[in-house]
């Protein structure tokens, strides 16, 4: 006997993965977390008895039920499953899962559609932050066809347009947790930020690489990789997050100046493996280090003028294209607004099944 959970497969932006209804899963986290493990399959590095597809993109869980909050729609939690390793952190956001919240809610009945364009606001419940997704809903329902292209997404769909609010500091307590627009950790200069995702910026000529390496070429740099993690432990006490050897945060990033028209050229690490493209709250949070003098981006990054840049985040498979709104009047340059634009894609409904061993379905 098994236990059957209801469920949804998704696309979320760059991301895929299971979407529940918390009220569907154990309400206590150590046993959620154990359903968890059990429905995708880990630990184990093909993931084969599960839903994973063994790649940290594809090992993403999103938990969604209706909110009680004034003026929000759904809460939404994010569960980052470890692959061959027993862990899951809902430390991080994840923004790529977050573009599926909205489309998911709608079809699942959590809220009502509202013309062409719906409006679902979403709490964030890793970080307590909040998102605006606006879902095209034409006939009263969500629309998935469209002309929208996303770099590491085939084909094209109808757009979600995400605002978020007030995301700085997410997990981290400030945008600059350490306090300084630039560290040094390791011997290495650095700008350990979080605007929506901890990410530790480095530029990629201080570590010996060029930062237009592909990513097998990264990955196969144990060096390399040995000396970015020894940075990455020592940063997550610096910027408030504890012990963090079993946490995906922080993310790492190495930038160098574009090469391909935008605005900076990245490499990220999630954190042991380099991504091929790069995460849309990491994104963001890269985006703000371009636009502050001071940090080890700014002097790399090619900006546009005015108070709302549209600034291109290249990464391996592409670009990331983020909206930031900089408040110049103040007496240091901030970000009011960031804004981006994500697709997303229903796969499949049905049913994950655990041994009863795991779950026997109560609560």
């Amino acid at each position: 006997m098994q236990t059957r959970i209801p469920c949804v497969l998704m696309r979320g932006g760059t991301s895929k993965g299971p979407y529940f209804l918390a009220s569907d899963l154990p309400r206590e986290p150590a046993l959620r977390d154990k359903v968890l493990l059990s429905v995708m399959g880990s630990p184990d590095a093909r993931q084969i008895d599960g839903l994973g597809g063994a790649d940290p993109l594809t090992s993403k869980v999103a938990i969604i039920s209706k909110s009680t909050r004034p003026g929000i729609d759904v809460d939404y939690l994010f569960a980052q499953v470890g692959i061959d390793h027993a862990d899951v952190d809902v430390t991080p956001n994840c923004g790529n899962m977050l573009a599926g919240v909205g489309p998911f809610a709608l079809e699942q009945g959590l809220i009502a559609a509202q013309g062409v364009v719906t409006p679902v606001r979403i709490y964030m419940e890793n970080s307590g932050n909040i998102a605006v997704a606006k879902v095209q809903t034409p006939c009263g329902r969500v629309e998935y066809a469209g002309a929208v292209c996303i770099d590491g997404v085939p084909g094209a769909a109808a757009p979600i347009s995400i605002e978020l609010l007030d995301t700085a500091g997410s997990a981290c307590g400030s945008l600059l947790p350490t306090g300084n627009l630039t560290d040094e950790i390791g011997g290495v200069a650095v700008t350990c930020m979080d605007n929506g995702m901890p990410v530790v910026v480095l530029r990629a000529r201080d570590l010996g690489v060029t930062g237009y390496e592909s990513c097998a070429d990264l990955d196969g740099n144990a060096a390399l990789k040995a000396r970015i993690e020894a940075i990455r432990l020592k940063a997550g006490p610096l910027m408030n997050l504890g012990d963090v050897a079993k946490k995906v945060v922080p993310k790492m990033c190495l930038v160098s100046e574009p090469a391909a028209g935008g605005a900076i050229s990245t490499r990220c690490f999630i954190p042991h493996v380099c991504h091929s493209a790069i995460g849309v709250l990491g994104a963001v949070t890269v985006a703000t280090a371009c636009v502050l003098p001071g940090t080890v981006a700014y002097g790399l990054a090619r900006l546009p003028d005015g108070a709302v840049k549209s600034l291109s985040v290249e990464h391996p498979t592409g670009e990331f294209t983020v909206e930031l709104e900089i408040d110049e009047a103040s007496d240091h340059k901030t970000v009011k607004r960031s804004a981006l634009l994500r697709t997303a894609r229903r796969l499949m409904d049905g049913h994950a099944y655990v041994p009863q061993g795991v779950w026997a379905g109560e609560q």
